[in-house]
């Protein structure tokens, strides 16, 4: 992803909707961004195992069991249900008919509190598979697959600063309401490390989704589907994108690797 979207002149007095509203709009985006870094931040306990409260002890690989087949069932169907809002709804499609209805301030803010909300779904109803796939038991090689992991959400994290945090998780274009501005229309960048590779943020989440040295059958599922849905996903995004810059992206596309250096 290496689109941002700026905070343009100040709309035209009769464009712009009452304190009341603009500060309700405020408030609902204002609270969908707390969920997401909630979220975010259990991910990073969800995956790696570490910083999960003892109060819910709910990890890819701890909580309530079940039998091999129904665990498979249940976390396919939850893994499902967040890839087809995560990508259904960042379609442009899906975008123009939302801002028929609502406004397109809090388009950005409804995408990720109902990512959040579905996420949370796949926490609470995930059911681990603990049989084990791989093991590293050299101390200095465990704790290097765990570094990885926790380098890969800083990856990601750091990735989204690149091309503004804050409107990527919806708190700009809120802000930006409420202050009786408009967004300028969508431009092209490529800062830090989308001059290296087009997806870090993507590279981010593989890398800490396979960096770990204990791999049970229910951590590869999770890592395998989500990998396999990265790709669909960078699909579906690079579609829009040469939708939405044409050329330049295609330029763009020719001479930056998707995920790793040199490679591909």
């Amino acid at each position: 992803m290496s689109i941002t979207m700026h905070t343009g002149p100040n709309a035209a007095p009769t464009a712009v909707s009452s304190l009341a509203m603009r500060l309700l709009t405020l408030c609902y985006g204002g609270l969908a961004y707390l969920i997401f870094f909630g979220t975010f931040l259990y991910a990073v306990g969800f995956v790696s195992g570490y910083v999960v409260p003892k109060t819910v002890d709910k990890t890819v690989d701890t909580g309530s069991t079940s039998s091999l087949t129904t665990a498979l069932l249940i976390n396919l169907v939850v893994m499902s249900i967040f890839a087809v809002q995560h990508s259904g709804m960042a379609r442009q499609g899906f975008k123009r008919l939302f801002t028929r209805f609502a406004s397109p301030a809090i388009e950005r803010s409804t995408y990720v509190l109902l990512a959040s909300l579905t996420l949370i779904l796949l926490y609470w109803q995930w059911r681990p598979m603990p049989a084990v796939v791989w093991n590293i038991e050299n101390p200095a090689l465990a704790g290097l697959a765990t570094t990885g992991g926790f380098l890969g959400w800083l990856i990601v994290l750091y990735s989204t600063f690149l091309i503004s945090h804050f409107e990527l998780f919806g708190l700009t274009q809120v802000v930006t309401h409420f202050a009786g501005r408009v967004a300028e229309p969508m431009k092209f960048k490529t800062p830090g490390l989308y001059r290296l590779i087009r997806h870090p943020i993507y590279l981010g989440f593989i890398i800490a989704f396979w960096s770990t040295p204990t791999m049970t059958l229910g951590h590869l599922l999770f890592a395998a589907v989500t990998t396999a849905y990265i790709f669909v996903g960078i699909y579906l995004e690079e579609r829009d994108l040469v939708a939405l810059f044409g050329s330049e992206y295609r330029r763009y596309r020719e001479k930056v690797a998707m995920l790793v250096p040199g490679i591909f």
